[in-house]
């Protein structure tokens, strides 16, 4: 049995002296994606496997019908943010669970499905230490080329449950000299590309696919509403 044990891992060129002042890497951030994919079946071949992009994977897939697959451990670096980021945080992969919704980009997400997700987020929060305003969209976080999970995902039905943000019931003006796309990055929006990034937060708050423009005054009420209570 001793032979079947891991040791921790050693560089040969130090003496090892081992400190008891240390965790294990830890995720604080959830990304929600949709497969884009017709089936449970095939998006467990794409994320188990190669497709043309490359290998990709998520640490879990929740089905239509609210089955449950876990693909990685939650411990480990799931390949399923690629590149973006989200405030600070630069390397997404190294610091997030990837949840993917099989659901082909222009489908509702079925009562089954939500409760599923909505159990699975209450277990990783409350078990991994997340903050539970910490999930975002795939979109959010790479803004100019993902769209994930798209417009008619149901935000609010997730806040409601406790989980990511939401602007208050009733908006209020902002204050004079407010600033909306600062106010955007505070959020954790990347806004090298100004228009993606509002793209990608009008699909997110407004349930919009949005031509470019300037963000508007509801935008900036919504804004203010959530940059007020970000934490």
């Amino acid at each position: 049995m001793t032979a079947c044990t891991h040791a921790p891992s050693r560089n040969p060129m130090a003496r090892w002296t081992p400190s008891a002042n240390h965790n294990a890497r830890q995720a604080i951030l959830i990304v929600l994606h949709a497969t884009e994919q017709d089936s449970v079946e095939q998006s467990l071949l794409t994320l188990r496997t190669r497709n043309s992009g490359g290998r990709v994977s998520a640490h879990y897939l929740v089905g239509r019908d609210g089955d449950l697959y876990q693909l990685v451990a939650d411990e480990r670096r799931a390949w399923h943010a690629g590149g973006g980021r989200w405030g600070t945080i630069t390397d997404v992969n190294s610091a997030s669970i990837g949840i993917e919704l099989d659901n082909n980009g222009v489908d509702p997400f079925p009562a089954a499905q939500m409760a599923t997700l909505i159990r699975l987020l209450d277990d990783l929060c409350t078990r991994l230490d997340i903050p539970r305003t910490q999930i975002i969209a795939h979109a959010d976080m790479a803004p100019t080329r993902k769209r994930d999970p798209s417009r008619l995902f149901p935000w609010k039905e997730l806040a409601d449950a406790g989980f990511g943000r939401w602007p208050q019931p009733v908006l209020t003006e902002p204050p004079n000299g407010f600033d909306a796309m600062q106010a955007l990055r505070v959020l954790g929006y990347p806004t090298d590309d100004p228009a993606a990034a509002i793209r990608a937060f009008r699909r997110h708050f407004r349930g919009v696919d949005s031509e470019a423009g300037a963000l508007d005054a509801d935008d900036a009420r919504i804004l203010f509403s959530l940059t007020r209570v970000v934490r």
